[in-house]
């Protein structure tokens, strides 16, 4: 089990784990029934909060930020010399996270996506860990909730009993959603985006070579590359301009906390 502590990365605090520990601290809080909010970050959820200041605050209220892309990992170790095994990939932690509870005999909830996705998904789910109790699921509105209807499904939620909520609006929604629902359910939020998606068979994985040399990104530009292509052509070579600039100390950047406050290199 490797747990290094939380890092700046462009003034995101991203935890150096592995999938052991990140698992370990879900289901604890699941067990415990107290909050837990999860979200794995790819260069794209990186710069999300680099580019704003109130997602930022959001993201460092998160509890747990893994290094779901290859570059951010990389960045753990040109930043702050941590070395890491292997990034902890969204969808691999959402299998990972769903064998640790149907073990433990735990419940999830699956919210966001699309109703037939969320069936083929909680189907798979199901089929793959038998023991896996699904408590529900909600297709996403695809558009901002009211503060009453944030409460009618809250306590939706809360009535099914479940220990942990598998949420996939894509980033960075998810990211806000977790951020907002976290006290109000007081159990862990996965926010693992594609997870649902890829999970169901209604997308396609990049090959895991591609995924081991970083270059996800590239693959899954040409399969969607109207909705995408700002995403990579645009963020990810000002992430590698920033980073240079982190890593050379020629500029240091604000951690941003949930409270409004402003702390330099906060994680180190």
């Amino acid at each position: 089990m490797i747990d290094l502590g939380r890092h700046s990365v462009l003034g995101v605090g991203i935890n150096a784990v592995d999938y052991e520990a990140a698992v370990g601290k879900i289901v604890a809080a699941a067990k415990e029934r107290r909050p837990f909010a999860v979200s794995a970050l790819a260069v794209h959820g990186v710069m999300t909060g680099h580019m704003d200041a109130e997602h930022a605050r959001r993201l460092n209220g998160l509890d747990l930020v893994v290094p779901d892309g290859q570059p951010v990992r990389w960045a753990l170790k040109l930043l702050h010399g941590l070395s890491l095994p292997d990034r902890v990939y969204g969808p691999n932690l959402t299998l990972f996270t769903a064998k640790a509870m149907a073990e433990e005999g735990l419940s999830v909830y699956l919210y966001g996506s699309k109703q037939e996705v969320l069936e083929k998904f909680s189907e798979n789910l199901r089929a793959k860990f038998p023991g896996l109790k699904i408590a529900g699921m909600e297709a996403s509105k695809f558009r901002r909730t009211t503060p009453e209807e944030q409460a009618q499904i809250a306590e939706r939620i809360k009535a099914s009993g479940a220990s942990a909520v598998f949420v996939g609006l894509g980033c960075p929604r998810q990211e806000v959603w977790a951020y907002e629902y976290r006290t109000l359910l007081n159990i862990p939020i996965l926010a693992v985006g594609a997870a649902f998606d890829f999970h169901a068979g209604t997308l396609a994985q990049a090959p895991k070579h591609m995924q081991d040399a970083g270059m996800e990104w590239f693959y899954r530009l040409t399969k969607e590359p109207q909705r995408l292509w700002k995403r990579y052509v645009l963020l990810n070579p000002l992430f590698l301009w920033r980073l240079g600039l982190q890593a050379a100390r020629l500029r240091r950047f604000s951690v941003r906390l949930p409270d409004g406050t402003e702390r330099q290199e906060l994680y180190g």
